[in-house]
């Protein structure tokens, strides 16, 4: 079964703000949590929801079966604009996008997104996919594994993890996560591993995940589109979990906010470009103590909401 624990839940509902007869866009529907809620929130509304996981997309559907303004749709975020092509010039009243991997993936130890678990080394959101981590562990070349490790996990001992990689791999094909995680622990002092919050092999999870499933690199892109396909009042809700997401998310909502190039000594504007968005909330949007006691997971989720300008405005 699809256990699926939503982060943030009250507050998504509140920065949302469902009305009935709104049109809504779900990026990463997940099991469904945030969903329902806004449906029941609102009570009669369109809602779409994109995944690539058609696990997620099974559960989802079957937990939304008794809502007709629910409609479900294979894909990438990324692809949203491809996706709902059918409804050409469609205008959303709110986005909702939580990024990462779901608590089902982590859960479901066979599909190799957790250290936890020994499985094949997978990590694919979508099934249907055909690069999996295990291809990046075993065939990119040292350099490129370091810089992997490096900017998508911050690993501060990327070169000596990815060393100890590929001199296990001239061995023997690496098959496992644990085969992954052990590579960690040889690269890792001991002493250092002791004192680390956390597991050790949880930044180079995370990297090979994000290089998997290429969460990053289109992301930037994908929240510009988003925000185009909002109607003005509209909003924007993006919960991201690593600190990566989160300064990308944030400099995207700076930039659309102030877009101007303008040279700080030029006191009228001459470039011409306008803010798209008002970013609320205060910018950055924690979890409640109560929610990251009951929820440890949702410790390290941060939201971050902007509302689409006036069209004169934009």
């Amino acid at each position: 079964m699809f256990q699926h624990t939503p982060v943030l839940y009250d507050e998504v509902l509140e920065w949302m703000r469902p009305v009935s007869g709104g049109v809504y866009i779900d990026g990463t529907l997940g099991g469904g949590g945030h969903a329902e809620g806004i449906l029941k929130a609102c009570g009669d509304c369109t809602y779409y929801g994109i995944d690539r996981d058609p696990a997620a997309l099974a559960a989802a559907s079957e937990r939304l079966a008794g809502y007709p303004g629910f409609h479900a749709l294979r894909g990438n975020f990324h692809d949203a604009g491809e996706l709902l092509s059918f409804h050409p010039g469609l205008k959303a009243d709110g986005i909702l996008l939580d990024l990462g991997v779901s608590s089902h993936q982590l859960d479901e130890g066979s599909r190799g997104f957790s250290y936890h678990a020994d499985a094949p080394l997978d990590m694919r959101m979508d099934p249907a996919q055909k690069l999996t981590a295990a291809d990046l562990v075993n065939e990119l070349p040292e350099k490129e594994i370091a810089r992997i490790l490096r900017d998508y996990g911050e690993e501060k001992w990327a070169a000596r993890i990815a060393n100890v990689l590929c001199e296990r791999r001239r061995q023997a094909r690496l098959q496992t996560t644990f085969d992954l995680v052990r590579c960690v622990d040889a690269a890792i002092p001991r002493a250092v591993r002791r004192r680390d919050d956390g597991h050790p092999a949880r930044r180079t999870f995370q990297a090979f995940r994000i290089a998997v499933n290429d969460e990053l690199d289109p992301l930037d892109r994908a929240l510009r589109d988003f925000v185009d396909m909002l109607s003005p009042g509209g909003r924007l809700l993006v919960i991201t979990f690593h600190s990566l997401e989160d300064r990308l998310v944030k400099r995207c909502f700076q930039n659309l906010q102030n877009p101007c190039t303008c040279p700080p000594r030029i006191p009228v504007c001459i470039c011409g470009k306008k803010p798209k968005v008002r970013i609320l909330g205060g910018g950055a949007i924690r979890p409640r103590s109560e929610e990251t006691e009951r929820n440890p997971r949702s410790r390290s989720a941060t939201l971050r909401v902007c509302q689409r300008l006036e069209e004169e405005n934009a």
